[in-house]
């Protein structure tokens, strides 16, 4: 489920070259706060696929609504003690 939502929004993210010390400009526009820069297009990505981990950990341990996109959603997880 969550490797399908990372896959989905990948799908969704928008790339621009931008005049900066690291050119290219990531972001997943659904969600907020998911964006990054890189001095390539394959450094930007990575990162951003890293950024959009950490916001989706952030917002599931906090509780927070995750947009879907697409026909892809993350519903409530339980949590499970080990």
């Amino acid at each position: 489920m969550i490797s399908e939502y990372i896959e989905e929004a990948m799908k969704n993210a928008h790339y621009e070259i931008i005049e900066d010390e690291e050119p290219y400009y990531g972001e997943i526009p659904l969600l907020p706060g998911v964006w990054v820069t890189g001095k390539t297009l394959e450094e930007c990505r990575a990162k951003l696929k890293e950024v959009l981990e950490g916001w989706l950990v952030l917002s599931l341990r906090k509780g927070l609504p995750i947009p879907a996109i697409g026909s892809v959603s993350i519903d409530e997880v339980e949590e499970v003690n080990v």
